[in-house]
């Protein structure tokens, strides 16, 4: 088969054509991905830049889901905290209770009241065995320990130490102990022993408070740096490969256009060449 020459004209019209098409293909690819740089061929630096802050985004945002987890941890044991210190201060006016009945001398009173100490500190127990989220328990458990990791390297991390808040019937930290250990609250002397331990108590449920407190406001605070060092990193990385649309459809109009002009300039290639023909004809 003979080969089929072109003449200079076709050939500089059909390479431009041929040009226009590829740039063609190229901008409907970016709109219709939205990605300016699609692959690695497109732009190698911006394409691996984009792709590294991107990791680092989705290694972040894993890491928010423990950093959540934690909060709920703490906040179940912030619970479990105000409903121990509100049972204290319900054992507490029962003390003053059963001092002031002794003065009075009622002793039915007394040991009914006795009864009633006993089962706020039974109570006391049973809520700190309660406050604990999917397994971790910072109430009742000062072997118990949180860690809450907040960078993708680990470096950068709290660890939050529990604490036994059962009373000492319930093998906990608390002082404060049944009414037997009081001598049944015989004297008001043994009310007085009682309070001082309870006082003594509040002041150790308010100070895991305000420790468990400070850790909380950390990872919350940490938990928001997180997140918006995300969006930082998201950001970054779309403006490095994400298509500005507006651009592109112009390109687009402006491609089609050239387009049109060179399958009109091709035409007029050829019809020159046939009209040289017309002589031989």
């Amino acid at each position: 088969m003979a080969e089929v020459t072109l003449t200079a004209a076709l050939r500089s019209n059909l390479l431009s054509l041929q040009g226009t098409q590829k740039l063609l293909d190229s901008t409907q690819l970016r709109l219709a991905t939205g990605q300016k740089v699609n692959s690695a061929l497109d732009n190698p630096s911006a394409f691996f830049a984009s792709q590294s802050l991107t990791n680092r985004a989705n290694d972040l945002n894993r890491l928010l889901d423990g950093q959540g987890q934690a909060i709920q941890v703490l906040k179940a044991a912030d619970e479990g905290i105000k409903q121990i210190t509100s049972f204290l201060e319900q054992a507490q006016a029962i003390a003053q209770e059963i001092k002031d009945q002794k003065s009075a001398d009622a002793a039915a009173v007394v040991t009914d009241l006795a009864a009633s100490f006993d089962e706020v500190l039974n109570q006391i127990d049973q809520l700190a065995n309660d406050a604990g989220y999917r397994g971790t328990n910072l109430v009742n458990d000062n072997t118990a320990t949180l860690d809450v990791t907040f960078n993708e390297g680990g470096t950068s991390s709290l660890a939050v130490t529990g604490s036994n808040l059962a009373t000492q019937v319930g093998g906990g930290d608390l002082t404060v102990d049944d009414s037997a250990s009081y001598n049944a609250f015989a004297a008001a002397s043994d009310a007085d022993t009682a309070l001082l331990a309870i006082k003594a108590d509040l002041t150790t449920v308010r100070n895991t408070a305000a420790s468990f407190g400070t850790s909380l406001n950390i990872i919350q605070t940490r938990q928001e740096f997180t997140q918006n060092l995300i969006n930082v990193l998201k950001e970054g990385s779309d403006k490095l490969t994400v298509a500005d649309k507006n651009e592109e459809g112009a390109k687009l109009l402006s491609l089609q256009t050239t387009q049109q002009l060179g399958i009109t300039s091709l035409s007029l290639a050829s019809q020159s060449n046939q009209a040289v023909l017309r002589l031989f004809g």
